[in-house]
């Protein structure tokens, strides 16, 4: 028996035969009947040679060609609609199907790419009637009768399409593929027991074979009948007392009744089996990755999984780097470096493990470490957009503002990166080329990243406190300014720098009132920037003892410019 599949072969004799035996007529061309035949015979071969070596689009063209010499030659209809199909074309494959169907319907590999043709245009009901015919045609070919039930099954005509697989059982006897659709089509028409029935005639074609006792107790499992499922699943473990999947299942049947022991126990048994494709069990653990975004109680359960299937696979990367995505998705994160770096020295080649460890040593305001790891991620995989990205991220952290450029250019030069991490190097661009002095690269950066991320407070903050300080563009300074506190309006530091941006507009009333409404946040009387400007404006709203307050207060915060100094001596204010 063979699966439903697009028919994707015809034998290259079969073709050329077709070919050297159809009748040609002029059609649009006119001539010389001899040099007509050479002249398509020309095409088709060349077409065929295009064909051979996988140039479709070439083989496409040139079968086309020989179409406006002849038309009269099914072969050529058929091979259009086969590389239409190859070429997933498949709705546009029809008519050529259809074509060369009707042209030689004595032609059996016609007849079924037809039906092939019908079935990827999802016109089943017509794809199973083709089927059909060369089932009473060609009786002895049961994948005729296979495929005539499948494309019934997939029109919904399910008591036509069981119709036929009994029809077919009853020339070949119990075959697995054959029971699988009928048991199939039983649980789509709501008869349970039926369907468990066909699996077990299955079963006694050979009661050694694992999986068709699976296949029946998940009939049971769909159908909400658990004690039908436990007994096969017990049956499995009287069989294979180690039985991976029937523990799991089974544990899966006491956690639902909350039976935590006999759940552990079962769950345990399992993953100790290392026999048990660690891929499975990593498959299974996997979800509470997800579930713990929205239940923390599912912790404890996720990590006691993950430490089951570390002792059962203790020499392999992936069970580490399970537990290390656990920690992390829990945020304890140097639980998870641990476990990260176990994973690295068994395996050096995962990226993805690699990127944890940035990304955690990246919260952990520890650049250095961070810049030694990701010199290393860099060379070990360059071509990896984050490597580069966390690698800018360190040098910038460190101050080191050449090497933040070159990181950060290398990234934009790999590219095959999400939008919100390359609107972020953008904007770290936009802050390392400011820290440079080079301006006009800055501002270009900055709306790079707001092409990307609009509505990007940050990047509206910096680059609209940039401008102010440069004393340019004022009016879209405080445009972009004012946006950063539509979208953080609660952000004491975008408030001070709008209040900059009207003090070099020499607002400065206004901007005494937005500084006052960032003193409400206790954290801004520590800032010693922020109490420069406020000193700054309110010299120039006259208020000379208090400026020189709050030039003290600043100064005592750490401030130590020249600008500072002279601003305190002289009680004046100094740019």
């Amino acid at each position: 028996m063979r699966v439903y599949v697009t028919v994707i072969g015809l034998s290259l004799t079969l073709a050329f035969a077709a070919c050297s035996t159809s009748k040609r007529t002029g059609g649009s061309a006119t001539g010389d009947p001899v040099l007509l035949k050479q002249r398509t015979d020309s095409i088709f071969f060349a077409a065929q040679r295009s064909k051979m070596i996988g140039d479709y689009r070439t083989a496409l063209s040139q079968y086309s060609d020989y179409l406006k010499y002849d038309r009269t030659n099914a072969v050529v209809f058929y091979e259009i609609a086969r590389l239409l199909m190859e070429t997933h074309s498949g709705p546009y494959a029809l008519n050529f199907a259809r074509r060369a169907a009707t042209m030689d319907t004595a032609n059996h590999w016609f007849q079924q790419l037809l039906a092939d043709a019908y079935a990827v245009s999802e016109k089943f009901d017509s794809g199973a009637i083709v089927y059909s015919r060369l089932a009473r045609k060609y009786p002895e070919n049961d994948d005729y009768l296979y495929n005539q039930g499948v494309l019934l099954s997939k029109a919904n005509k399910l008591e036509a399409a069981l119709a036929v697989f009994n029809k077919l059982e009853e020339k070949t006897g119990v075959v697995e593929e054959v029971t699988y659709q009928k048991q199939k089509l039983l649980l789509r028409m709501s008869k349970a027991d039926e369907a468990a029935a066909e699996i077990k005639r299955l079963i006694a074609t050979n009661p050694a074979e694992t999986r068709y006792y699976y296949l029946l107790a998940e009939v049971y499992d769909a159908n909400d009948q658990v004690a039908d499922a436990t007994a096969v699943y017990n049956d499995i473990l009287s069989r294979d007392p180690e039985n991976a999947r029937a523990l799991i299942a089974l544990g899966s049947y006491a956690r639902k009744r909350q039976d935590m022991p006999a759940y552990w126990d079962y769950m345990t048994r399992a993953f100790a089996n290392n026999t048990y494709s660690i891929d499975e069990k990593v498959a299974y653990v996997y979800p509470y990755l997800r579930m713990l975004e929205i239940d923390t109680s599912k912790m404890q359960e996720g990590l006691q999984l993950a430490h089951l299937i570390v002792d059962a696979h203790p020499n392999d990367a992936k069970s580490y780097a399970l537990l290390g995505d656990m920690y992390s998705q829990g945020d304890i994160l140097d639980s998870a470096q641990v476990y990260y770096q176990r994973s690295l020295s068994l395996d050096s080649t995962r990226f993805s493990v690699w990127y944890q460890q940035m990304w955690i040593t990246s919260r952990q305001e520890n650049p250095n470490v961070l810049l030694t790891l990701s010199d290393t991620v860099t060379r070990l995989f360059p071509k990896e957009f984050m490597g580069f990205y966390f690698n800018g991220l360190a040098n910038y952290l460190l101050r080191q503002y050449p090497a933040t450029i070159v990181s950060m250019n290398k990234a934009l030069a790999i590219g095959d990166a999400e939008k919100r991490f390359t609107a972020d190097v953008y904007s770290l661009l936009g802050d390392a080329y400011h820290a440079t002095g080079n301006n006009l690269l800055s501002d270009s950066s900055y709306e790079k990243a707001l092409l990307i991320r609009p509505k990007d407070a940050t990047v509206l903050n910096n680059y609209s406190y940039y401008l102010s300080l440069r004393g340019e563009n004022l009016n879209k300074a405080a445009e972009m300014s004012r946006r950063s506190l539509e979208i953080d309006p609660e952000s004491p530091t975008f408030m001070d720098t709008y209040a900059w941006i009207l003090f070099r507009q020499e607002k400065f009333q206004e901007a005494k009132e937005w500084m006052d409404k960032a003193f409400l946040f206790p954290a801004s009387l520590q800032n010693a920037s922020m109490l420069e400007h406020y000193g700054d404006i309110l010299y120039n709203l006259k208020d000379v003892n208090k400026a020189v307050e709050y030039w003290q207060m600043a100064q005592e915060k750490g401030a130590s410019s020249v600008a500072l100094t002279k601003k305190i001596a002289e009680k004046r204010y100094v740019q």
